[in-house]
């Protein structure tokens, strides 16, 4: 590809991740902020029962639930669709005979294995309320850190799938190295560390609820990313002939 492409699949990228942010500002809002909500109020009424005091509210919840939710989610999705766009002119045409289309569906769901359902399997989503203060730092290095690991052996699977397919076929290389990148992430499953601090009191119903919203705002966010940005760069890649315009400029050309 040539600058001038790659930067209007960058733009579109960006443009795609915009839309998508906006799908999963919506099933956010909808889906997930009541559990939220409901989160803080168990906090509040366990922190006065058991006489404690509740830190001041620097933020409004009406104004983290809007303008709070939306700048998060709009910001995450465009920078996730322009850096998801340079990868798309990386890997087309280097992780199968896929075209435009299916190449960014495949990154797309690529993406939200490694990215987002690695790290959430072994560290998954908490509401307010859920995790020690004091941990966090830990936690969140943890979160990243499987994070990393999990990109980096998708980008190991895909090249051992590559050399193994003139020996195996394509089918059974891909096979193979699914098995490997399940395996590699089982083994480090087993050995990071396990956080449990969800209060014995938390109701369970709420905390499964909150996870799943979670899950499905990730979801809504990557497959409809993949679906719009493979839409634009068919577009870019393969611009549709004018066949229109051609027998209007023959009858000008003849008057």
């Amino acid at each position: 590809m040539n600058s001038s492409t790659v930067r209007s699949l960058l733009v579109r990228g960006m443009l795609a991740g915009l839309a998508a942010g906006l799908l999963a500002l919506l099933t956010a809002y909808f889906l997930g902020e009541s559990h939220v909500d409901a989160a803080i109020a168990f906090e509040e009424a366990h922190s006065a029962h058991h006489g404690m005091d509740m830190e001041p509210e620097l933020v409004s919840r009406s104004l983290q639930s809007t303008a709070g939710l939306a700048t998060g989610i709009l910001l995450f999705a465009v920078a996730m669709g322009g850096i998801a766009s340079l990868a798309f002119c990386f890997a087309l045409g280097r992780v199968g005979r896929f075209g435009a289309r299916a190449t960014a569906v495949v990154l797309a769901l690529g993406a939200l294995v490694t990215v987002y359902l690695v790290p959430f399997v072994k560290y998954p989503a908490n509401p307010p309320s859920v995790g020690d203060p004091d941990t966090i730092g830990k936690r969140t290095l943890l979160y990243f850190l499987l994070l990393l690991l999990g990109v980096l052996l998708a980008v190991a699977a895909v090249i051992a799938g590559k050399r193994l397919a003139p020996r195996l076929g394509n089918w059974y290389a891909s096979v193979a190295a699914g098995a490997g990148f399940v395996l590699a992430v089982g083994l480090a499953y087993a050995l990071l560390p396990t956080i449990d601090e969800v209060p014995e009191e938390f109701p369970a119903t709420l905390l499964w609820q909150f996870r799943l919203a979670a899950l499905a705002i990730q979801v809504v966010l990557w497959s409809s990313f993949g679906l719009v940005f493979g839409e634009l760069a068919e577009r870019v890649l393969k611009p549709r002939p004018a066949t229109a315009q051609a027998p209007a400029r023959a009858a000008a050309a003849v008057q």
